[in-house]
């Protein structure tokens, strides 16, 4: 059975060995195992890259358009604030599970670990 691609079983948060198993019990919470094949998930831990990647994909995209809706209309600065700070939380939130699940699926395919001296 070939494994499925990291990248697009990682970004619908299912598992790295069959890509039919859901990898979260939680929003950001891992299950033990994969339901389907019972690869256990103790492998895992992405630590702080999810979140960074999120954090270097969120904040250009928010500072590019509000630049350019900040040159295409006149807004006070306190409606800037009202439109993307929800629109930043939102993204954020919302792309951190497929960012952990595609670097756990990342993490199984590379039979990566923590170093060790």
């Amino acid at each position: 059975m070939p494994q499925p691609s990291p990248i697009l079983s990682g970004l619908a948060c299912r598992c790295p060995r069959c890509g039919q198993g859901g990898l979260f019990t939680g929003y950001l919470q891992l299950g033990q195992s994969c339901p389907r094949c019972g690869l256990d998930y103790g492998f895992a831990d992405s630590g702080d890259g999810p979140a960074v990647f999120v954090i270097f994909l969120v904040a250009p995209l928010v500072v590019l358009l509000a630049l350019i809706f900040g040159a295409a209309f006149a807004m006070p600065p306190w409606l800037h604030l009202m439109i993307w700070i929800p629109v930043t939380l939102v993204l954020c939130l919302a792309l951190l599970p497929p960012f952990k699940g595609v670097l756990v699926n990342l993490q199984h395919r590379h039979d990566a670990h923590e170093g060790h001296q």
